[in-house]
């Protein structure tokens, strides 16, 4: 593939991105005019179409993209590390550790301001990541540390434990769940810039962390021991992605609730456009996350009117067609 198509790609997503998010801020319950939009944009004078615009429809839409690319991100390296074309950040037990500890900060701490889950679920996110990561790393050979097969065992596993947890937790407690069923459902909606801001620090880490370990996942993409003998610390190589996909997804689901599907399949549909070259790829996979994220959030705004469908929803229904369709496929896209 070359340099020109992949340029062209790229551009084509620049485009996509940029009409998703006019359409994030100009659709919702009450309809508002191109006018209206650019009046709240340009020339604020506090009117009702302003509010809403500036108040909801902006936040909603920033926090879209940077979440979109998060995951999007996320999902491209945890499928290399991996080598797995059906992993995704869910995988490594991210989800549900961030689910625990929002459960136990409504529920045994009493917390009920929505603030507070981003940091409670970002931290629940990053200890299950360390620990999944611990203890697949625990093996008695050197050469098969933390290996894509004990990596992935170890995230089913965890993720179990950790989902057991949540239910029982849950289920004792009505008011509990009345609270974390609003956050486990996945949305954009109702957050405002100040949960960008506090998940900011991390996903800017996390994006040069993926950024920078491109080239090694090119290299461990012809087999651990082919990378090694290339000069590749692959323990290394492997830590920094695995702390890039958990610091990603984890501030993505701290701020929006765990939102499945979209770290399959962007990297699948990213390679159509730029082939497996990870330096191309990881862009390419920020790019289509955010749009996809702000396309399905804009699908559930029409489709429920005057309501709505939470954008978790929406993912969910297209996602799993999607995984049905790569399942189903007598060659799996290569890695």
């Amino acid at each position: 593939m070359t340099g020109r198509r992949r340029l062209t790609g790229l551009a084509v997503l620049v485009l996509l991105l940029g009409i998703g998010a006019v359409l994030s801020v100009g659709i919702g319950a009450r309809p508002t005019s191109p006018a209206e939009v650019w009046h709240a944009l340009f020339g604020a004078t506090a009117t009702p179409a302003d509010e809403i615009v500036r108040q909801l429809r902006v936040p909603r839409t920033v926090l879209g993209v940077v979440a979109g690319a998060a995951l999007g991100v996320a999902g491209a390296v945890i499928q290399g590390h991996t080598r797995n074309p059906l992993a995704d950040p869910g995988l490594l037990g991210i989800n549900a550790g961030a689910a625990l500890l929002v459960v136990v900060a409504i529920g045994p701490l009493g917390w009920t301001d929505p603030g507070s889950y981003i940091w409670s679920a970002l931290l629940g996110a990053l200890l299950a990541g360390l620990v999944v990561f611990a203890v697949g790393s625990t093996t008695t050979t050197t050469t098969t540390a933390a290996g894509p097969l004990n990596l992935a065992l170890t995230g089913l596993a965890v993720t179990f434990l950790l989902q057991a947890v949540t239910s029982a937790i849950v289920l004792g407690d009505t008011a509990t769940m009345d609270l974390y069923r609003f956050w486990v459902v996945g949305s954009v909606a109702g957050r405002d810039l100040e949960v960008v801001g506090q998940v900011a620090p991390f996903l800017l880490v996390g994006f040069v962390l993926a950024a920078a370990g491109a080239p090694a996942l090119n290299l461990l993409g012809l087999g651990t021991d082919v990378a090694r003998s290339l000069g590749a610390r692959v323990g290394l190589q492997r830590l920094g992605g695995l702390a890039a996909v958990t610091l990603l997804a984890g501030a993505a689901t701290a701020a929006c609730g765990p939102i499945a599907f979209l770290g399959l399949i962007v990297p699948h549909l990213a390679r159509t456009v730029t082939g497996p070259d990870y330096r191309w790829l990881i862009p390419a996979s920020a790019l289509l996350g955010a749009v996809l994220l702000l396309g399905a959030d804009v699908l559930g705004r029409i489709a429920a009117r005057p309501g709505e469908l939470q954008v978790g929803i929406v993912l969910a229904v297209l996602g799993g067609a999607f995984f049905v369709a790569v399942v189903r496929r007598r060659v799996p896209v290569a890695l």
